[in-house]
């Protein structure tokens, strides 16, 4: 099940990106400390499927749920962050919230090898879902605290309703627009997968099943997009008036842009330096959370020079843009099996750089455009954009492994190898378990370069529109605008 890797990250990415629509509403109607504890609550059960699991299935559907909670805490902290930081001070503050990526990204590697080492999978699964509501809650209680000093204040009124339970119910559907967020989601998740799933089923797209997914899919959008037309401004499920704002739209539709890109070539990477440069676990994290690692540190640096200047825009266009195309252009040209380690790390260095810029300049660019008390939204539907972009770039990236990685395996492996090719094909550890230089492992390697190389291609094109939306803002100066009272930073 190896070529479904990205399947478990369609879903999960869907699914979780928009629950933050829900989960905004939720923090804006039950507070902060409530959503942020029922995530974690998301978050941990996750991981304790993922810990209990026999099967795929049941770990895709743990996926989900965990990816569901850690983009809900995440969230929060966004939000918590927004809450307690001027405008002109957000960019480093939300870069300072990020961080401890660039601590975890070089003990993630190593833990998880040692766990494999040791226990096993399920131990580090279960390791974690302990430890998560441990150093997480603490915030919970904080948070709490303070919220009483301010009831006790007389800073908050108390809400009070009649509603029956059933009038709660009714309520709370029609606040939360579940029938919306369910004709979306599934809507587009029947589409996206019906590319995953097709080249598995006996007759391909032909197949029942595929048909109905591509008829059904755009169907429900279709009804989601009159359903959301009939409702009040502040009951749809997406405001969709704020998407008239040329600097927010531009802002959302980078986002969607660069993730879809993102997740095009990023969806078998780090399998790919396990295969092709024979990387063990730790030294494959290594690489592969340079992204993570640069993207922080630029962050940092990018949200200091916006705290002085006030202006980003031209930052975004000039820097961020150039720097993630040739990021991108590079891993194209060096993408070849035998190649120097450090041409696989030059192109992740250089696109770690851009998408540190850029990640800052989108989301101080739609928050710029809002009052205060429009943050949450702005921070969810960012997230939606960028949640579908992610689903679409590995459903791309899916689509042409399933067709590329196994042609080229069909061509290339020795006739003795080729009654195998079934298990070649579906299995990381059989892929590994040719030796370096074998007729096998080239083939398998080859096979590698060529469907990484395929996919590099539309993430590269996907980024061609990407400079339009950037230029699409207004060139706000953050350090004259003012969102927010009292204390903050």
């Amino acid at each position: 099940m190896h070529s479904l890797t990205p399947l478990t990250n369609i879903l999960s990415s869907l699914i979780g990106g928009l629950w933050k629509l829900t989960l905004a509403k939720i923090l804006d109607i039950f507070g902060r400390p409530q959503g942020y504890a029922m995530s974690v609550f998301i978050l941990t059960m996750g991981l304790t499927m993922m810990a209990l699991c026999r099967n795929v299935e049941t770990y895709c559907a743990a996926q989900v749920i965990y990816w569901v909670g850690y983009n809900g805490v995440i969230y929060s902290l966004s939000i918590f962050i927004a809450d307690t930081s001027a405008l002109k001070s957000r960019g480093l503050m939300l870069a300072y919230g990020n961080s401890p990526y660039i601590i975890t990204a070089w003990i993630g590697g190593p833990i998880s090898q040692a766990f494999l080492d040791g226990p096993g999978f399920r131990w580090g699964f279960a390791t974690f879902a302990l430890a998560t509501p441990v150093l997480t809650l603490p915030l919970y209680f904080l948070l709490m605290s303070v919220l009483k000093r301010a009831k006790a204040r007389g800073l908050i009124p108390e809400r009070k309703h009649e509603r029956t339970l059933k009038e709660s119910v009714q309520h709370y559907t029609r606040e939360f627009d579940l029938i919306g967020l369910t004709l979306v989601t599934v809507g587009i998740a029947l589409f996206l997968l019906a590319f995953n799933l097709a080249p598995l089923q006996p007759k391909g797209w032909k197949s029942p099943l595929i048909v109905t997914m591509l008829a059904v899919g755009p169907a429900l959008v279709t009804i989601f997009v009159f359903w959301e037309k009939s409702l009040p401004n502040d009951r749809t499920f997406i405001p969709f008036n704020f998407l008239k704002d040329r600097t927010i739209l531009g802002a959302c539709l980078l986002s969607g842009g660069l993730f879809t890109s993102f997740y095009i070539w990023n969806s078998y990477f780090l399998s790919y330096l396990q295969v092709v440069h024979d990387l063990n676990t730790t030294v494959s994290s290594y690489i592969y959370y340079i992204f993570n690692i640069g993207g922080c540190l630029t962050s940092l640096f990018v949200g200091l020079i916006i705290r002085r200047r006030g202006t980003f825009k031209n930052f975004a266009l000039f820097a961020g843009m150039p720097c993630y195309i040739v990021g991108v252009a590079l891993m194209i040209v060096f993408r070849r099996a035998g190649n120097e380690l450090y041409k696989v790390i030059l192109p992740q260095v250089v696109i770690s750089i851009g998408s540190g810029v850029l990640l800052i300049c989108e989301q101080l660019a739609a928050q710029s455009a809002v009052d205060h008390q429009h943050i949450a939204v702005i921070f969810a539907v960012q997230g939606v954009f960028a949640s579908v972009g992610g689903a679409v770039g590995s459903t791309i990236s899916t689509s042409i492994w399933q067709v590329v990685f196994r042609g080229e395996l069909e061509r290339r492996l020795p006739p003795s190898a080729l009654p195998e090719i079934d298990k070649i094909y579906a299995d990381l550890g059989k892929q590994k378990s040719f030796p370096m230089g074998s007729l096998e492992r080239n083939a398998i390697n080859i096979a590698y370069t060529a469907a990484q190389t395929k996919m590099l291609i539309p993430a590269l094109m996907v980024l061609g529109p990407c400079v339009g939306f950037v230029m699409m803002w207004r060139n706000v100066n953050v350090k004259t605008l003012r969102q927010v009272k009292g204390t903050v930073f």
